[in-house]
């Protein structure tokens, strides 16, 4: 009697493994494989950082996959194809067609995104530890990115009260204009300071808001920027005196955002784009540029304040005393 009971339970359990192996194994029928790309120009760096960027980077972004076997099959793959997909269009180190400029600011993206956690992925990490970033990976990275810049720690023996310039002195007379659209414009210098930071670059950046931004700002009604804000951030590189002090010095770059949810649908709404050197010159070859550089970090580092760093949290003085008087 126990033998016919035990029978009459084997048999439903068998017939689910059967018919869970029988979906797996046609689910294996549609289960395409990766297409293969050549490689066209692959990143030049220094061996230990190529090394950093092969063991944690090259999987996803580049042409040289070299997958585990359950990352190959399905459904797992269908994930691991349209990751690797969407990863290739942001950053793809076997297609590195771009000036040193292009180089320099890619790999500071590159840093950033090491350096708050956000890449590789987390969900990427626990099925590869082995790409997990070091804090001596960083600090390679880092170096490396810094010396892109020509940045030395030696100090400048300059007259502290000597005035210095802080913008730019050549001007054209016909503003450009990024290939996506955005125009340069030097009205910004009027608008209303809304923030100030610095970098490891050494750096000093002002962050300046037109009207609607500021308004956005001090209602605390940024998420989402309402349409016409115009956010500009003007970047100089440090001067330092033998006295300590350090002021802004030769211009580098002015990076603007713009807010039109009509025209930039691929990138949150937001037109970006960056005007350096005296000639200004915009960067970016094609309006893509944007959505393969820019709107990656600022998704991943700057969602929660409508994809804009360096906002201020309180500004509005009137709110911030009343609380403080609660």
């Amino acid at each position: 009697m126990d033998s016919v009971k035990k029978k009459r339970t084997v048999k439903p359990v068998a017939i689910i493994f059967l018919a869970v192996m029988a979906v797996f194994a046609v689910l294996q029928l549609f289960n395409k494989p990766l297409e293969g790309k050549p490689v066209a120009k692959k990143i030049e760096a220094p061996r230990e950082v190529l090394a950093i960027l092969e063991n944690s980077c090259f999987n996803c972004h580049s042409n040289e996959q070299k997958l585990s076997w359950y990352d190959k099959i399905a459904p797992v793959s269908w994930a691991v194809n349209k990751d690797i997909k969407r990863a290739q269009e942001v950053l793809n180190f076997s297609e590195w067609n771009y000036s040193a400029g292009e180089h320099q600011g890619k790999m500071y993206a590159i840093l950033n995104m090491m350096q708050s956690g956000k890449m590789p992925l987390h969900e990427y990490t626990l099925l590869h530890p082995s790409a997990k970033i070091t804090k001596t990976d960083i600090e390679t990275i880092r170096k490396y990115t810094l010396s892109l810049s020509g940045i030395t720690s030696a100090k400048q023996e300059k007259d502290p009260h000597q005035s210095i310039e802080t913008h730019h002195n050549s001007t054209p007379v016909k503003f450009p204009v990024s290939p996506n659209g955005v125009q340069y414009t030097d009205a910004f210098k009027n608008w209303k300071v809304i923030s100030m930071s610095t970098l490891f670059d050494h750096s000093i950046r002002v962050i300046y808001g037109n009207d609607i931004a500021v308004k956005a700002i001090e209602t605390e009604n940024f998420h989402p920027w309402p349409d016409g804000s115009i956010i500009v951030k003007s970047v100089w590189k440090q001067e330092n005196f033998a006295d300590g002090e350090v002021r802004a010095g030769e211009f580098v770059n002015a990076q603007f955002m713009v807010k039109d949810t009509k025209k930039y649908t691929d990138t949150e709404g937001w037109g970006f784009a960056k005007f350096s050197g005296n000639d200004l010159h915009p960067t970016g070859k094609t309006a893509s540029f944007a959505k393969e550089s820019c709107i990656a970090c600022h998704r991943q580092l700057a969602e929660k304040t409508g994809y804009l760093f360096d906002v201020p949290m309180k500004v509005n003085t009137e709110r911030l005393i009343k609380n403080l008087e609660k």
